[in-house]
């Protein structure tokens, strides 16, 4: 895996080859424009399997998908694997090189291992059955959905309506922001995480579902399924166009009668934080927003994070550039926000320090703004105790119920 000889984050992580006795590299990914995450020689070596773990390889409705793609190294010629709308990853070849295992996650499960015969037309066939409890639930309906935003480009997202809803009255809508920025939305029970060994989500999004509450799952520009191109425009710009893109997706749902406009909230982790945090000092539209492990101050999170060095990247480097970082940091607005808003945050966060989410609450509290601040001990940038796991997304179900009232 390779970025192609560019130094840039916000580039294609590409499949390379290179004789083992030396000489150039030549990327295998070309036809697919894939960030590459995991791969596999078939046993003659002719070919190798592959899949795209980000910045997804399909446009439209496709880029909510994750097939495993399959490249011979004389010609370059790639081909997809695996069909239908499913998150692929984890492959792995029998040792004659005539079947493929993988997991594969579909709309509403949380994956299972398939075995599929390599011959042309061959089906895949599920082994495992690890959460047979889905079945005795009834969830809630899952679809890609499209918009158009304030420049005429064309966004996708998701859009889960609860159970049984057949669209006869208006409902509490949630947004949910996705991290990253380079990030984006899958099928799966837990949408954020489905494109590679899950984490648990912090937000029950199905719970919720069955709550009452529709949940719009918008992807953006700056993150996937727009190519490298749309990884950039947002370059100096985080809460602009993606803001816009947002926001233009949430009147779509409420123009499609769906969503009641008096009951909107929003919520999101990491880069999905930073845009709650954004959203709730650009409008007063949303009743309620929750934020987890959010940046409030990007200057901050160049200086403090372990990742901070990519902000250089996006914004330039913060000793020249300090305007431009506090331009796109919500804690300049922070006197606008009327909507409550629940902060969480892990206390050992090293990619979003704690400090992002103490700071935030200070100034909100100081000026007598309706915020909760939860710190979970022991975690990270995400939560691993399943405690706590189950813990949050009781949370965020109740306060989001609190103030919309499904």
């Amino acid at each position: 895996m390779s970025s192609g000889g560019t130094t840039e984050m916000m580039s294609v992580w590409g499949l390379h080859v290179v004789p083992a006795a030396g000489g150039a590299p030549r990327d295998l990914s070309t036809e697919t424009r894939a960030w590459i995450g995991e791969f596999v020689w078939s046993t003659d070596s002719r070919s190798i399997f592959y899949v795209p773990n980000e910045g997804t390889s399909l446009r439209g409705a496709g880029m909510f998908e994750q097939p495993i793609f399959r490249s011979w190294i004389d010609s370059g010629r790639s081909e997809r694997v695996t069909v239908g709308p499913t998150v692929n990853y984890s492959p792995s070849l029998s040792r004659d090189g005539k079947r493929l295992a993988y997991r594969s996650v579909e709309a509403l499960t949380m994956g299972d291992v398939f075995v599929q015969d390599l011959v042309p037309g061959g089906k895949a066939r599920k082994l495992t059955d690890t959460n047979p409890e889905l079945a005795e639930l009834t969830l809630g309906t899952i679809k890609p959905i499209h918009w158009r935003s304030f420049d005429g480009m064309e966004i996708w997202g998701l859009l889960l309506t609860p159970p049984g809803y057949d669209g006869s009255k208006k409902i509490p809508l949630l947004t949910y922001c996705h991290g990253g920025p380079i990030g984006g939305f899958t099928y799966g029970l837990f949408p954020q995480f489905m494109h590679t060994v899950p984490q648990v989500d912090i937000y029950g999004t199905q719970a919720m579902a069955s709550a009452g509450m529709a949940v719009l799952f918008p992807m953006p520009r700056g993150g996937s399924g727009y190519g490298v191109e749309g990884f950039k425009m947002i370059k100096n710009s985080w809460g602009e166009g993606d803001y816009k893109d947002i926001m233009a997706g949430v009147d779509y749902v409420i123009s499609l009668g769906i969503a009641d406009p008096d009951r909107l909230g929003v919520m999101g982790g990491s880069y999905g934080g930073f845009m709650t945090d954004w959203i709730v000092t650009q409008t007063g539209r949303f009743k309620a927003a929750a934020t987890m492990c959010s940046i409030s101050d990007l200057s901050d999170l160049y200086y403090l994070s372990d990742g901070g060095d990519f902000m250089v990247e996006y914004f330039g480097d913060p000793l020249k550039d300090s305007a431009r970082y506090a331009a796109h940091s919500a804690i300049t607005f922070v006197n606008n926000v009327t909507t409550p808003l629940l902060i969480q945050h892990g206390e050992n966060d090293r990619r979003v320090p704690l400090m992002q989410a103490q700071k935030f609450y200070k100034a909100l509290k100081s000026l007598g703004k309706t915020v909760e601040l939860e710190i979970f001990p022991r975690g990270g940038h995400v939560l691993s105790e399943p405690a706590q796991q189950r813990e949050i997304m009781r949370r965020n179900l109740a306060w989001f119920q609190r103030w919309l009232k499904p």
